[in-house]
């Protein structure tokens, strides 16, 4: 005959799975439904998964395969080249504090999923962001250095800094850039803004 505390670890592993199944049917009730957008519906679906934690390890790197694999379903194929999870991996203690305030009172259904939606929402903009850069990189690699800086400031509505520009050219080197601005001013083609860390260049 096996021990209460046998039987309710099995019980428990019953439950979870029981919770599991509910949660998914309810989320492709959902899904198919279309009354709640795809990029709410999924952060949702990943906290409900988390907080039912039905695997005694490796919870959280399934929640991510999972948020790749909805993505690519519901048409945001970013993950394919910027790796969401090595996002989430930089921002992981915002990532525990949306998780912990989403949690609360989950059990009681009177948990709010806003901070971790917007978590979510904040790691795929990111991502969509790093994936330009990447293709605005690759648009110029066949420019000279100083005409790729050039490009950046053409296309930057504003005033931008040489830290954005360095964030945007990682291959070339401070001093390229910095020679470059200066030139530039020189030529009248930028103007210098501000002083010191606010220092920054418009197109004139």
């Amino acid at each position: 005959m096996q021990s209460t505390g046998a039987s309710n670890r099995i019980e428990g592993i019953f439950t979870s799975d029981k919770r599991l199944e509910e949660l998914c049917a309810r989320f492709l009730e959902a899904w198919e439904a279309n009354l709640i957008d795809k990029l709410i519906l999924i952060p949702m679906f990943i906290l409900d998964f988390l907080c039912i934690h039905p695997f005694n390890d490796g919870n959280g790197r399934m929640s991510r395969l999972l948020t790749l694999l909805l993505f690519y379903k519901a048409g945001y194929i970013v993950g394919k080249y910027v790796s969401m999870e090595m996002l989430i991996e930089k921002t992981k203690e915002t990532y525990y504090e949306a998780l912990q305030a989403s949690s609360i009172g989950w059990h009681e259904g009177e948990n709010s999923y806003e901070p971790f939606v917007k978590y979510y929402l904040g790691i795929i903009l990111k991502a969509y962001n790093e994936f330009e850069s990447r293709v605005e990189h690759l648009k110029y690699h066949n420019l000279s250095k100083p005409d790729r800086i050039k490009a950046v400031i053409d296309n930057k509505v504003g005033k931008i800094t040489k830290k954005e520009i360095m964030e945007l050219c990682p291959d070339i080197s401070k001093v390229t850039v910095e020679r470059t601005l200066t030139d530039l001013v020189k030529s009248g083609y930028i103007a210098k803004v501000g002083a010191g860390p606010s220092t920054g260049y418009v197109r004139i």
